[in-house]
């Protein structure tokens, strides 16, 4: 296994790029976020994948190892080869990713060219379990930042059984509540629960 290649960028197509490493070009295909980042001539890093086939070898390469690790995880969703995983790759970072597959939002994953609503939804049922945990950034505590606490307490309002719809919408309705700081993430799951109670 191929885990990373470094070397200097001998050429850049329109869909890979050539590393020449210890003298051996390596021809690897990048998404065009990952080539617009290197440039011919100087030395680069690719964080890769190597996705062998009966009748080929196939070097993917990645500006990081987080791109990287998703990459590999999407392909174990059913109907998606490297193709496709590296079109989404192409099309949203990382973390979108990851965000629209824990959230169920098929309207960011059918931008990809190539899934389609089935397709998305395979994903999410596939992947959502799978997808670890979300990042919050800076360090800060989960559910102090706007974007962490949604998912908190989407999850929790799922857990107890209400459908994906109806923790999306108590979710949207917490939001707009809120105004400045934003409480602790079990205040916000009871005010949810409290907003779906009414609304069966």
């Amino acid at each position: 296994m191929i885990a990373s290649v470094r070397g200097t960028v001998a050429a850049i197509n329109p869909d890979s790029a050539v590393v020449e490493v210890g003298g051996v070009g390596l021809q690897v295909q990048c998404a065009p976020g990952t080539l617009a980042g290197l440039k011919a001539g100087v030395e680069a890093r690719l964080a890769t994948s190597l996705v062998v086939r009966e009748d080929s070898l196939t070097l993917y390469g990645f500006a990081d190892d987080d791109e990287k690790q998703l990459f590999e995880l999407l392909q174990t969703a059913s109907g998606v080869g490297p193709r496709l995983a590296q079109a989404v790759l192409a099309v949203h970072s990382p973390e979108v990713v990851r965000r629209a597959i824990a959230g169920a939002d098929l309207a960011t994953l059918t931008q990809v060219p190539g899934i389609g609503k089935k397709g998305a939804e395979k994903m999410v049922v596939e992947l959502r379990d799978r997808i670890g945990p979300l990042p919050i950034g800076d360090g800060a505590p989960a559910g102090v930042l706007s974007g962490a606490w949604q998912e908190q307490v989407r999850q929790g309002v799922l857990a107890l059984g209400w459908t994906v719809a109806q923790a999306d919408q108590a979710v949207s309705k917490v939001a707009e509540t809120i105004d400045g700081e934003v409480p602790p993430v079990p205040v916000l799951l009871r005010q949810a629960i409290r907003l779906l109670g009414r609304a069966r």
